[in-house]
């Protein structure tokens, strides 16, 4: 089979979105660090709509690699093309995808093999803004508190050596740098991963780190640089080699890369851009005046509940996400979970209703067709833990209110810890924070409410919360009932 290329779109099988566009034309206004599969398969191809819409070539995207060479490797010879398969299922339950080839993305550098094309790249005169989606410990920052860890490794690291930094916030700053004293335009640093207030953190960890660099460095890029808040969603499951082959097959062409997602699409952006901005709106996002209601509600409802469902579903030995949302129990503990305890906490959305939004959310989560891994989901809890559940359990109890079922996900999670299901299968735990979090188990052994109270004094996951008894208690009774009994059930003995 021919592989992808500009040069065999027209090739392409009947049915397949393309490029209408001269891509030759397209010119690099955006930056984008960390170009993994959830960037591809959503504000590229909102940013490939404004495109299209627009006409306005002048925001085409180079992604940045800060780690791995394989998404260049899978692209360069593809000339960045590369086919994003939206999957659900019909009325009658059979599965159905559609395919689109998307044009924007002109290329992919690889950070650790060039710093020096990358800060040079942030730095032209043609980018105008920069987003990220680095995953949660792609910011080097306490999880409980948002500040910069300025005694983490990669931070020492790149606050010594401006030419050859490893990690974005070093990218960023030095780059900005280099503008600065060229008198280049400011750049909009742009977040997209799921924090809270991502611009405002992001804000915070670059300029606590220019801080550290040049005082007047700090005072440009606080006064002409923006960082507008974002909410994204879109379920996108890890892409495997059986993926591949069925896009390939139906693309008629062999793409080495290709993106699966879900129908559903959502992007707030505050518009807050300090030097232009593509047409986005076009493409489906909303430029809103302030993101934090869309954050909160994506962060408690979607991703807080997504990690519930995972830690307890994994723990089953629910390899899937619809596997487990179809076990009556779950799908009954998580509808509760999000009507009493989470829709209360969040602000007021006019135009929203929560319920029927509650009932959509869990339509996704049954979406047979992405087949997306518990075990993929449930990665880095420590650094996602905080904002997805933490948070709304400190605001209930702030207002009094019961905290049950959120405290049962935190108990899944502990429960998750130890490195095997309830059938014997070991999962390995993929967590920046692994071996601090294990070595915390050994007290279980011994007893589950003193073990619970040691995983809970570790600050940089619970801060002050690990010294609240209630909560405490309220963990560890329901990691005894899954100890003793199962995942199931306990799910089965909620009220």
């Amino acid at each position: 089979m021919e592989r992808l290329h500009p040069s065999r779109l027209a090739s392409l099988a009947n049915g397949v979105a393309r490029p209408r566009y001269d891509r030759s034309a397209l010119r690099a206004g955006i930056v984008h660090l960390g170009v993994g599969a959830f960037q591809r398969a959503h504000l590229a191809v909102v940013n490939e709509a404004a495109l299209h819409a627009s006409g306005d070539l002048r925001w085409g995207t180079v992604g940045v690699s800060l780690r791995q060479a394989d998404t260049r490797e899978a692209l360069a010879p593809q000339s960045g093309l590369y086919t994003v398969a939206i999957r659900d299922a019909a009325a009658d339950g059979q599965a159905r995808e559609t395919l689109q080839v998307i044009g924007n993305l002109l290329a992919v550098l690889v950070a650790p093999e060039d710093p020096a094309a990358v800060l040079a790249l942030l730095a032209h005169e043609d980018t105008r803004i920069v987003a990220l989606t680095i995953t949660e410990k792609g910011y080097h920052r306490d999880p409980a508190t948002g500040a910069l860890n300025s005694a983490d490794a990669d931070i020492v690291h790149d606050l010594a050596s401006p030419a050859a930094p490893r990690t974005a916030i070093g990218f960023i700053v030095h780059a900005m740098a280099l503008r600065m004293a060229r008198g280049a335009a400011p750049v909009t640093l742009m977040s997209c991963d799921n924090l809270p207030a991502n611009g405002d953190t992001l804000r915070g960890l670059v300029l606590g780190f220019a801080r550290h660099v040049d005082s007047a460095l700090h005072d440009w890029i606080a006064a002409r640089c923006t960082f507008p808040n974002t909410m994204v969603d879109r379920i996108v499951p890890r892409t495997t080699d059986a993926d591949r082959a069925q896009v390939s097959q139906h693309l008629g062409l062999e793409d080495a890369w290709p993106v699966i997602g879900e129908p559903f699409l959502d992007w707030a952006v505050e518009d807050n851009f300090a030097n232009e901005r593509p047409l986005w709106d076009r493409g489906g996002a909303r430029f809103v005046a302030q993101a934090e209601p869309f954050e909160k509600l994506k962060l408690r409802m979607v991703n807080g509940t997504h990690s519930a469902l995972a830690y307890l579903g994994a723990m089953a030995g629910w390899r899937t996400v619809d596997r487990a949302v179809g076990v009556p129990a779950m799908h009954r503990y998580l509808d509760t979970m999000m009507r009493d305890e989470i829709a209360p906490t969040l602000p007021a959305l006019p135009g929203l209703d929560l319920d029927d939004y509650r009932t959509r959310l869990l339509q996704r989560f049954a979406n047979p067709a992405l087949q997306h891994q518990t075990h993929q989901i449930a990665m880095d809890g420590s650094q996602k833990i905080p904002q997805r559940l933490l948070a709304t359990i400190r605001d209930r109890i702030a207002d009094g209110r019961p905290y049950d079922r959120l405290a049962l996900a935190v108990a899944g999670w502990i429960h998750y810890l130890r490195g095997s299901d309830e059938t014997g299968t070991a999962h390995v735990i993929a967590d920046p924070l692994a071996d601090a979090l294990v070595a915390r188990l050994a007290p279980l052994a011994r007893s589950v409410h003193d073990g619970v109270a040691h995983v809970c004094t570790f600050a940089p996951v619970f801060g002050d919360l690990g010294r609240d008894a209630r909560f405490i208690s309220a963990v560890a009774r329901h990691l005894v009932a899954m100890r003793q009994r199962s995942v199931l059930a306990t799910l089965e003995a909620q009220p």
